[in-house]
């Protein structure tokens, strides 16, 4: 019995390299906020063809870049926006590539030196943290794509470069985010950084929720002073800001950072990510805001224009997806489903398929918007469950079509995870074999999570 669960084993983890856990299209329906009536991931599939055809170029060795505006440059961002998109699509080659380039180029801090000429060669050193917040999450998706047995361990990965942003992306102390890992703090910070459904993520998946949670309360404290010291319309954010909300004295960019412009463009989508993944009362809060502005203060979608004074005034002359997109994630927590699938259409039919930043973003924001941009299992439960492996736990069928068995220890706890993450049962096993009914629920991919005593085990299950 022992050799033939080895080999059960060995064989789950060669299916688990090689192929995805949820391959693309995921087609997830989100708990929390609304969805667009005509949302199609062939929306999203076609964005991204289009992006990785424009935009992805093979180096040596397996290494991909992606071009940014000046086409002989990479920035790290662009290499993390990969990340997340190729993860989410299932594009293991592409995935793996990118994060290998990442990796050529860090620093002595472990982060990606964010601009490089070409295939290498460092032209602006040091990190750019939103970088890193998006390649570690992306890490993340990959290890729940494909495991961590083959040549990259996705995991181990993951928690170094969540390391590397807890000790020199965030502020000591004060929690605020860093916009590098070589210059800002308190005085000076960048709110369309802020990610606080990943840090949720990255706590449970370190087992280090105390601190990540913070650092998501102090994202929501910044963009609050923000908006009230300026008297913002909406969710109106600056650019740059020291952490009273402020506009900051070191702020040397476009407009002194104090416009709604290119940078602060990308936040409502951030914040949006984590109402729909958590139901978060603060996102959803700031995501209203920030659709009510579209909805009621422009009259919709089609008058939105790339640049904003705090106050509402515009500034800009162009109708891109870089600002209609991430008004059309805000448009989710909106709580109007025609302005949502109004602002869903607009997106569609924004057509820039040569613009690095543009399209890029229309890409990642239509897989949010498509149900394809999800939170992993593997971040709504503690990592080190996935790293237990002593105990003698079967279960059959799988794949099944409704009911299945699990053999595991008699008085086993055994839980039941949808594939959003979420908890639909939980019971204590009265024998060595647990019959599970999942009937009533969709088809996906489930984990089954059995604990006795304080060893814990995960086994995936496959509802046809």
């Amino acid at each position: 019995m022992k050799n033939l669960f080895l080999l059960v084993s060995f064989f789950l983890c060669i299916e688990n390299y090689s192929q995805a856990t949820k391959p693309f299209p995921a087609n997830i329906v989100f708990s929390n906020g609304l969805m667009a009536t005509s949302k199609n991931s062939q929306d999203a599939k076609t964005n991204y063809d289009t992006w990785k055809i424009n935009f992805v170029e093979p180096c040596t060795n397996g290494r991909y870049r992606v071009k940014f505006d000046n086409s002989w440059q990479t920035v790290s961002e662009g290499i993390a926006y990969g990340m997340l998109l190729s993860a989410y699509s299932a594009d293991k080659i592409l995935f793996d590539g990118l994060w290998l380039y990442y990796k050529d180029n860090v620093n002595g801090n472990g982060v990606m030196n964010w601009r490089i000429n070409g295939c290498s060669g460092t032209d602006g050193a040091n990190g750019a943290t939103d970088a890193e917040l998006d390649a570690a999450f992306a890490l993340i998706v990959a290890d729940y794509q494909w495991g961590s047995t083959g040549t990259i361990n996705y995991k181990n990965d993951a928690k170094t470069l969540i390391t590397a942003i807890k000790n020199y992306e965030i502020e000591a102390n004060t929690f605020v985010l860093k916009p590098g890992d070589a210059f800002g703090r308190s005085q000076i910070t960048n709110p369309s950084y802020f990610s606080p459904a990943y840090y949720r993520a990255f706590g449970n998946f370190t087992n280090d929720s105390a601190f990540w949670n913070q650092v998501a309360t102090k994202s929501y404290t910044v963009i609050n002073n923000n908006l009230t010291v300026n008297n913002a319309v909406g969710g109106l954010v600056s650019d740059w800001c020291d952490a009273s909300g402020n506009y900051s004295s070191q702020a040397n960019y476009a407009n002194q950072g104090k416009l709604y412009s290119y940078d602060a463009a990308r936040t409502p989508w951030r914040i949006a990510v984590d109402y729909v993944w958590y139901g978060n009362a603060d996102a959803k809060t700031y995501a209203k805001k920030s659709s009510d502005f579209v909805r009621v203060n422009l009259g919709g979608s089609a008058n939105i224009k790339d640049g904003y004074n705090q106050n509402g005034t515009v500034t800009g002359q162009w109708h891109n997806a870089t600002f209609v997109d991430a008004f059309a994630c805000a448009a989710m927590a909106g709580e109007n489903q025609v302005h949502l699938d109004a602002s869903y259409d607009d997106l569609k039919n924004l057509n820039e398929p040569n613009s690095y930043f543009n399209h890029t973003l229309k890409t990642l924001y239509s897989f949010l918007l498509t149900g394809n941009f999800y939170l992993p299992p593997s971040t709504t439960l503690s990592n080190d469950d996935f790293d237990i492996e002593e105990l003698t736990v079967t279960l059959y069928p799988n794949p099944s079509t409704d009911k299945f068995t699990v053999l595991a220890p008699e008085n086993s706890l055994i839980a039941v995870f949808s594939p959003q993450g979420n908890l639909i049962s939980e019971q204590k096993a009265s024998s060595e074999n647990t019959e599970i009914n999942l009937g009533n629920h969709s088809s996906g991919l489930y984990l089954i999570k059995i604990t006795n005593g304080t060893q814990n085990i995960i086994k995936k299950v496959i509802l046809k």
